[in-house]
């Protein structure tokens, strides 16, 4: 447009001289025909201002419409870019979280933790532009993603936006996908050798020297107006550098059910306790609780199963939750658990399939959060899970919870801080150990263990936490095995944490460990130092608070 009105401007000092050697042309304003011997008159002059005041107003009239394309291609462009997903202020360590559109179910928390830096120059989300009405997503409680909508109707591989949160997307208008990365890595020295002993978690340092034992790669995305998914796909490294891959979660959630209520369906962490529904790079310590390890297992309580929430209409938060799962396996720990080589808690086991209802797990929870003041909240909640064990025909396990998040953040928080957050969960297990798959020894026996942790954290200044952590596991001594899982211990905890950005953390921690002796094992000390380290890449959404 530009090379025309040049040429437009260069036309116009030619025009009166082609006026007068050429016939004259139907105008508003003829001009008359001027002679090369004839002295022009007034009235040739008069016609010839006439005709160049014409051809300026010509000139405006073509320059005012390249302005207004002009204007129509920008606003094109910026609703383009409007189109495409954007997060909104990220949330700490995890990346960004999404507001829910107006509408969307009410969220299953009410509040998130924001312990650690959040970002301050993110992009605030644009309202995505669709012909037709976009689907309402509701809040999830037990998960680390966020539902942004997107409108694009060809399916690029793109970046969404150009915030750092933005995740990568993948496909447009109601079905989408977005993708990250999480790294979690850990250079550990133990006084002991077999640290793989010590630790209690699978995703724990488990050996003197580097370990990679979580990188997670996760999906959420929109299925259709009724359903939202969630995958997470875990990475591991063991102590020879093989890699193992485990489905970690992977379901599928409701998003518009009426009466605050909510299904979901798939392979997920149970609802029991505190720690136990969440990943590891979002513990506020390098290693698992020893009650969470021994009671739940080391990859925790989670399963194939399904699990519906209700959501009370008090006037406080209020929740109740209930689920059944498999049960079986590793991550089944206390329940249908073959063991290793066949053998748990030192009897052989059954590895028997379901045979009715009473093979699952069945999972309850309720819990309520107040808001004690405008800078102080507490949670409270009680958890149970109740189904067979494998070392008899008719064992049965129960297992009970209760735990209680108390947070407080200063008035004049700058990005969270400063905070201070205290949080404990108590455990008690009552395991009916049969004799196994025969009448052979050892006889069977009931045992009652209970276990406790309990931690506080302080946000002192923005980017930085210390965090000191005690745990107590008590087991009740078998008169006929020396299984080491059934060995008393205690632990204290210390660790100072850097948030140098929401996307990365850099840890310390310290570990002193008692084992107490029993009639089988004998007592030991160990020490042991980490050094912990964490980079996002995507968004990573905040899990609940």
């Amino acid at each position: 447009m530009n090379k025309i009105i040049l040429v437009v401007l260069a036309v116009l000092p030619v025009a009166p001289v082609s006026a007068q050697e050429a016939t004259p042309a139907a105008s508003s304003s003829p001009a008359p025909t001027v002679s090369n011997t004839t002295p022009a008159t007034a009235a040739d002059v008069d016609a010839l201002r006439q005709q160049v005041q014409f051809l300026t107003e010509t000139v405006k009239a073509l320059q005012q419409q390249v302005k207004d394309q002009q204007a129509a291609l920008e606003k094109a462009n910026l609703t383009a870019e409007s189109g495409l997903p954007q997060n909104p202020e990220p949330s700490p360590i995890a990346g960004a979280e999404s507001s829910a559109p107006a509408g969307s179910a009410p969220p299953r928390f009410p509040t998130q933790d924001t312990s650690v830096v959040s970002s301050t120059n993110a992009p605030a989300a644009s309202p995505a532009l669709s012909a037709g009405p976009s689907p309402s997503l509701g809040g999830f409680p037990t998960t680390d993603t966020s539902i942004v909508t997107s409108t694009s109707e060809t399916p690029p591989i793109t970046p969404a936006g150009t915030s750092l949160t933005a995740p990568i997307t993948i496909g447009g208008g109601k079905a989408y996908v977005n993708i990250s990365l999480d790294g979690l890595f850990a250079l550990a020295y133990s006084s002991a050798a077999d640290l793989h002993n010590i630790e209690v978690g699978d995703h724990d340092p488990q050996q003197r020297g580097f370990n990679a034992r979580n990188t997670e790669l996760a999906f959420d995305g929109a299925v259709d107006p009724y359903f939202e998914g969630f995958a997470n796909i875990v990475f591991k490294l063991d102590n020879d550098n093989e890699t193992e891959v485990e489905v970690e979660e992977a379901f599928m959630q409701t998003t518009s059910l009426p009466y605050n209520l909510q299904l979901k369906g798939g392979q997920f962490f149970a609802a029991f306790g505190r720690l136990n529904p969440t990943h590891p790079h979002t513990w506020d310590f390098v290693d698992t609780p020893l009650v969470n390890g021994l009671f739940l297992g080391p990859d925790g309580l989670r399963g194939v199963g399904a699990q519906g929430s209700w959501t009370l209409p008090l006037p406080w938060y209020s929740q109740l939750i209930f689920a059944s799962q498999n049960g079986r396996g590793s991550t089944g720990f206390s329940f249908r658990n073959p063991g290793d080589d066949g053998m748990f808690f030192d009897r052989i086991t059954t590895d028997r399939e379901a045979r009715g209802l009473q093979d699952f797990i069945w999972i309850p929870r309720f819990e309520n959060s107040v808001n004690l003041s405008d800078t102080q909240t507490v949670l409270a909640g009680v958890s149970g899970a109740f189904g067979s064990n494998e070392t008899g025909a008719n064992s049965r396990t129960q297992i009970y919870g209760a735990d209680l998040l108390y947070k407080w953040k200063s008035a004049r928080a700058e990005g969270g801080f400063p905070f201070v957050k205290w949080q404990t969960e108590f455990m008690y297990r009552r395991f009916e150990a049969g004799r196994g798959a025969d009448e052979s020894f050892p006889v069977a026996e009931t045992f009652h263990d209970w276990g406790l942790y309990s931690q506080v954290l302080w946000g002192f200044k923005k980017g930085w936490v210390a965090g000191i952590r005690g745990d107590y596991v008590h087991m009740q001594d078998s008169m006929f095995t020396d299984d080491s899982d059934r060995q008393s211990r205690w632990r204290i905890s210390a660790n100072i944490t850097w948030y140098p950005t929401e996307f990365s953390k850099i840890r310390l921690q310290y570990n002193q460990d008692f084992l107490k002796e029993n009639f089988f094992l004998s007592a030991r000390e160990v020490e042991s130092i980490f050094l912990q380290w964490e980079f996002i890449l995507g968004s990573h959404g905040a899990h609940k608070f």
